[in-house]
């Protein structure tokens, strides 16, 4: 677990609840070695009712479709979260391999994901995501460089920058990015860790059971005027204050601060690409070659008494949401393998990405 932006870095501290000091625990999922619980061109917020642009990979209850409305997940048969009463879906962009010897792709499977829920030091009282609630982070048209390789989360200070990659190593002091990168070319590394920045890594990252991953994170200010599907409008980020706080606008309310962490099974590349400190062979679904471009997707399927429960009393930080003690509905054990309305190919190595997007970013 890295080090976040000053005012988020109480949320890190366990043993700390209640509005002074944050808290976090992490959600588990339940997944098939090497799998979401379902894959494919779907994209319910963005893209509802039809075949969406790009792939991605999402986990949660069983009623995602090409359309969410209202409470719909909350009927879902089964879920592959840890907490048996999250019927939520959460999705990103899968993420493909292309070979430099014959240009084709491979998708690059899951090794594991988890959902921080960070309850973070404010004035406001947190409550529980209302269901239905659509939230999107992340732009899925960025190829040009963020202002910083680092996370931004404060809205008074500029861009935001919630997408973050980090590559674990054997050595640690390898360079993850060239030296002087200014972004057009190769990635940024963050100015606080030499482990991360935003865009893809030109190295192997071969870090012990720790693969190349990626974060996202997740506005926590919801405005009920805007509504639960204007996704567009609906989230903001709060606005630090004194002591370390954090605070939404007036009339807006205070849910959960989700990221979403990513871990990709490259190792299995890691003979496959020649490593030149340059250049390197990872592109997400929508052709991106720079990484800048990835985003999260939530829908909320919680059962509202059971999230506000582990809100007000949860706090088992990196041990896990499933620790906490009397949880309303208990554990889930269930992988919740889902059928795809529009599945990626089966096909070992492919020709084109699904939806035949055409590469864009680095090098093209």
């Amino acid at each position: 677990m890295r080090s976040f932006i000053p005012y988020l870095l109480t949320a890190l501290l366990a043993g700390v609840s209640g509005k002074d000091q944050g808290s976090y625990a992490v959600l588990r999922f339940n997944n098939v070695g090497g799998q979401f619980s379902t894959q494919g061109q779907m994209d319910p917020i963005v893209s509802p009712g039809v075949k969406s642009a790009h792939s991605h990979g999402i986990m949660g209850g069983s009623n995602f479709n090409l359309t969410v409305t209202g409470d719909q997940l909350l009927d879902s048969q089964c879920t592959n979260t840890m907490i048996l009463n999250d019927k939520s879906n959460y999705w990103v962009p899968t993420l493909w391999f292309q070979s430099p010897a014959n240009g084709t792709f491979k998708k690059v499977p899951l090794f594991y994901m988890n959902a921080y829920y960070k309850f973070d030091a404010t004035n406001d009282e947190i409550k529980a995501f209302p269901p239905g609630l659509k939230i999107v982070s992340g732009d899925a048209m960025k190829r040009t460089p963020p202002a910083t390789g680092g996370l931004q989360f404060d809205p008074t200070q500029g861009e935001i920058q919630p997408v973050q990659w980090t590559c674990p190593t054997q050595d640690s002091n390898i360079a993850r990015y060239p030296a002087g990168s200014d972004g057009t070319k190769a990635g940024l590394p963050d100015p606080v860790n030499l482990g991360s920045g935003a865009g893809f890594p030109v190295v192997n990252c071969d870090g012990y059971a720790s693969p190349l991953r990626q974060d996202i994170h997740l506005p926590s200010c919801y405005n009920p005027d805007a509504g639960l599907d204007d996704y567009k409008n609906n989230m903001a980020w709060p606005t630090p204050i004194n002591g370390g706080k954090a605070d939404c606008p007036k009339g807006w309310i205070h849910v959960p601060h989700l990221f979403y962490e990513v871990y990709y099974d490259t190792l299995q590349f890691q003979n496959d690409w020649d490593v030149d400190g340059q250049n390197q062979p990872f592109v997400l679904s929508n052709g991106d070659r720079t990484g800048y471009s990835s985003h999260g997707d939530f829908i909320s399927g919680w059962d509202e008494n059971t999230l506000q429960t582990i809100i007000d009393g949860c706090n088992t930080g990196y041990g896990g949401m499933d620790t906490c003690p009397d949880i309303p509905g208990g554990i889930n054990k269930e992988t919740c393998q889902m059928p795809s309305a529009f599945p990626d190919p089966t096909d070992e190595w492919v020709e084109q990405l699904p939806g035949n997007n055409p590469l864009s970013g680095w090098g093209v």
